[in-house]
C-alpha cells in the first residue's frame, strides 16, 4: 500500500471512508439479502425430543447470512480502498494504467492463427471426429490438431508435447486443460486414428481440392527411407534393406509419396517395409492413383506421372499401358539393349540437339519386351555437362587419395607384413577394392634380380576414357508422344519436388526417428506428419501465388516470436492484444490470412482468424481489440 503524504484533504477523506465502513458494519445485520439467503443451504430437522423450536434455527441462519454479506462488503470496500490509495499517488497516465492493472501475461502465439486457419479450412478436426467418434471430453480431432501444430512449430516426442502446449494459447482455444494432453492420451488417439487412415486422408484431400484450385495434370512419385530408433521385434514395417544414402545395417521404414507439380502438395502416401524394393511399389501406387483420380473426377489419361530410374522396367512399362496412365521416367541401364542404346551416340550427335544449361540430347526409340510382347516407347538420351564436371572433380579427388595410399604401401615394403610379393599384392588389392576408382589403376608387383620387391602403378587410359564416355548420360522414356524433348527434360528435372518434400519431413517436421514402437502408431504418426506437410506446402503455395516470396520455414521463423498480451484489470475485466517483437509481424500475419482465402477481397477485413483463437475480442490490424483499448507497455 502506498503511504500518502500528510495533508488535510487526504486525512479527511480517509477518516470519512472509514466512518462509512463502520456505519455499514453496524447497520449490516438488519439488512436483508435475498440472493444470499437463497444460496445458503438450510436444513430443517425437528425432533419430538428437541426442546428448541425450529424458528430459532431459521433466525440463526438469517443472522449468519447477513453477517456473511457484511464480510463480503468489507472485503470489497477494502479492495476498492487499496485501489483508491494507489490511484491517489499516481502522477501521470502511465502510473494510472499500472495501478488499474492487476496482472499482465504474455502467451506464445507464433504462426498459430495462420496454421489454425488452414486446418480449419481443411476441416481436419471435424473429419477426424466424424471418422473416430468418442465420448471422451478430449476428442481425437483436438489431439490431431495439437500433434499437427507441434510438428509444424516445435516437433517434440509424445511425452514432451504437453510441455510445449503450456506455452501456447491452444488450451484456451480448444477449451481443454493442458493436463489432458498427456502422452497416454496421445497414444490412445494414435491407436484410434490407425483404424481409419485411408478414410481420414481421403476426406482431407477432398477438402483440399474443394477449397483450393489444385492442378493434378502432372504428378511425381518417389520413395524415401526413414531410419528407426529402438527395437521393433513384432513390427512388419521396420526391417533391414537397401536404400540410397542409407546404411543397410540400420532398421528403416520406406515411405512412398505422390505430389503434384502445382505446389508440390502430398496427395498420396503409403508406408512400406524397409526391405521392399522401389520397383515393387509402382503397380500398387498405380492402383491407388487411379482410385484417387476417379474420386476427384479426373481421367487417368489426363495425368502424367513422373518418376526416377527406379520406377521403370519392361514389366512396368506394360503395366502403365494397361492402367491407361501416361508416364515419364528415367530408365536404369539394366538390359543389354538399353545399355547399348545409351552408349551409341557420339559427342557430335549430342551437339545437334542443345537442351539448354549444359544439357544435350539424342532422340531414340526404346524397345520393351515382356511375356513375349514388344512395345516401342519414345526415348531421349541426355548428356549432362554439369553432372560430368561434378563426377570428374570427384574422380580426381579419389584418384589422388588412392595414389597416396599406394605410395604409402610402397614405403612400407620390407617391413612386417610387407616382405613378400603376395603380402604387398594383397595390401594393394585391398585399397583398390575400397576405392571407387580402383578399376582405373593398373598395378604390377615383382621381384628384381637383387631380391628387392618392386611396386609399379599407372592409370589405365582405356578404362578412364570408357568411364568418361558413359558419365553424365541417362535415358528418359515416355509413352506420351505429344511431349517435346525439351518438355521431357524439364519435367524430369522437376521430380526433385518430391525429394524436397522428403527433406522437409526429415529436417523441418522431424519425421525421423519415430518415437513410437507399434505399426499402428507408426502409420498414425505418418498421417500426422503428412497432414503437417500438406499444411506446410499449401502455405508456401498460397504465399507464392499472392506475391510473398517466402518459404514456409521463413514464415514460421518470422512469426516465431509473435505473442499475445493478456491484461487483467482490478474489476476482473480482460483485454487481449497482439504483441510483436519484430517489425512487420502483424502485417505479415494479415497478408497470410488473406492469401489463404481463394476468394478476392477488396479492403483488409476488420480482423483475422484471431477471433477464433483469442478468448475475447477480435484484434484489429494494429493489434487492439474492438471496444477495449490496447494497454501495451512496450
Amino acid at each position: 500500500m502506498t503511504i500518502l503524504p500528510s495533508s488535510m484533504p487526504r486525512d479527511f477523506t480517509c477518516w470519512l471512508t472509514w466512518f462509512i465502513v463502520l456505519v455499514m458494519i453496524l447497520l449490516g445485520p438488519v439488512c436483508k439479502s435475498p440472493s444470499v439467503l437463497s444460496t445458503v443451504p438450510i436444513e430443517i430437522w425437528q425432533s419430538t425430543l428437541d426442546p428448541v423450536s425450529w424458528l430459532g434455527q431459521v433466525w440463526r441462519w438469517r443472522w449468519y447470512a447477513a453477517w456473511w454479506q457484511v464480510r463480503h462488503w468489507i472485503n470489497e470496500l477494502e479492495r476498492w480502498w487499496v485501489l483508491a490509495v494507489r490511484l491517489w499517488g499516481c502522477r501521470n497516465l502511465v502510473e494510472v494504467i499500472q495501478a488499474l492493472t492487476r496482472q499482465q501475461v504474455f502467451h506464445y502465439l507464433g504462426a498459430l492463427p495462420v496454421l489454425l486457419a488452414m486446418l480449419k479450412g481443411l476441416q481436419v478436426r471435424e473429419i477426424v471426429n466424424r471418422q473416430c467418434p468418442t465420448h471422451s471430453p478430449v476428442d481425437h480431432g483436438a489431439v490431431t490438431l495439437v500433434l499437427v501444430l507441434n510438428r509444424l512449430m516445435a516437433p517434440r516426442p509424445l511425452y514432451k508435447v504437453m510441455d510445449w502446449l503450456t506455452t501456447t494459447l491452444l488450451p484456451k482455444y480448444l477449451g481443454i486443460a493442458v493436463e489432458k494432453f498427456n502422452d497416454d492420451r496421445l497414444g490412445r488417439s494414435l491407436d484410434a486414428l490407425s483404424e481409419h487412415l485411408p478414410a481420414i486422408w481421403a476426406e482431407i484431400q477432398q477438402q483440399t481440392l474443394l477449397h483450393y484450385k489444385i492442378d493434378l495434370s502432372i504428378l511425381f512419385y518417389d520413395l524415401t527411407a526413414m531410419i528407426m530408433a529402438g527395437q521393433y521385434p513384432k513390427s512388419e514395417l521396420v526391417d533391414y534393406g537397401f536404400a540410397h544414402n542409407t546404411p543397410a545395417d540400420d532398421p528403416k521404414v520406406k515411405l512412398g509419396m505422390v505430389v503434384n507439380q502445382d505446389g508440390a502438395l502430398p496427395l498420396l502416401f503409403q508406408p512400406w517395409s524397409g526391405r521392399t524394393a522401389d520397383k515393387a511399389t509402382v503397380q500398387t501406387n498405380m492402383q491407388h492413383l487411379r482410385q484417387f483420380l476417379q474420386q476427384q473426377g479426373w481421367s487417368a489419361s489426363q495425368v502424367l506421372v513422373v518418376g526416377d530410374c527406379a520406377n521403370l522396367n519392361s514389366e512396368l512399362a506394360f503395366a502403365y499401358a494397361e492402367a491407361g496412365l501416361r508416364y515419364l521416367a528415367g530408365l536404369a541401364k539394366l538390359e543389354k539393349v538399353h545399355r547399348e542404346l545409351v552408349l551409341a551416340p557420339s559427342n557430335q550427335q549430342f551437339e545437334r540437339m542443345p537442351l539448354g544449361e549444359g544439357y544435350w540430347g539424342v532422340a531414340c526409340e526404346v524397345p520393351f519386351t515382356s511375356k513375349g510382347q514388344t512395345m516401342i516407347q519414345r526415348g531421349l538420351i541426355v548428356r549432362s555437362d554439369p553432372i560430368r564436371q561434378a563426377l570428374e572433380r570427384k574422380r580426381q579427388q579419389d584418384l589422388r587419395q588412392l595414389l597416396i595410399e599406394i605410395h604409402q604401401v610402397k614405403g612400407k615394403i620390407g617391413q612386417k607384413r610387407y616382405r613378400s610379393e603376395a603380402e604387398v599384392r594383397q595390401r594393394v588389392a585391398t585399397r583398390l577394392e575400397r576405392s571407387s576408382v580402383g578399376k582405373l589403376i593398373g598395378v604390377q608387383v615383382s621381384t628384381t634380380a637383387q631380391g628387392q620387391i618392386e611396386l609399379i602403378w599407372w592409370i589405365d587410359a582405356n578404362a578412364l576414357q570408357s568411364a568418361r564416355r558413359t558419365e553424365g548420360r541417362f535415358l528418359l522414356v515416355t509413352n506420351d508422344f505429344s511431349l517435346s524433348y525439351l518438355e521431357m527434360l524439364r519435367l524430369y528435372r522437376q521430380k526433385d519436388a518430391v525429394e524436397k518434400r522428403f527433406e522437409v519431413c526429415k529436417q523441418e517436421l522431424k519425421i525421423r526417428p519415430l518415437y513410437v514402437h507399434s505399426d499402428h502408431r507408426i502409420q498414425a504418426m505418418l498421417l500426422i506428419n503428412l497432414i503437417a506437410l500438406l499444411v506446410y506446402s499449401l502455405l508456401e503455395r498460397q504465399a507464392e501465388q499472392h506475391g510473398l516470396c517466402l518459404t514456409t520455414r521463413r514464415i514460421l521463423d518470422q512469426l516465431a516470436t509473435l505473442q499475445v498480451q493478456e491484461i487483467e484489470a482490478w474489476d476482473d475485466s480482460r483485454t487481449w492484444s497482439l504483441y510483436e517483437t519484430a517489425p512487420g509481424q502483424k502485417l505479415l500475419l494479415m497478408q497470410l490470412l488473406l492469401a489463404l482465402d481463394e476468394k478476392p477481397h477488396a479492403p483488409l477485413p476488420t480482423g483475422p482468424f484471431t477471433r477464433r483463437l483469442l478468448p475475447a475480442g477480435l484484434p484489429r490490424s494494429d493489434g487492439s481489440c474492438p471496444g477495449i483499448p490496447s494497454m501495451s507497455t512496450r
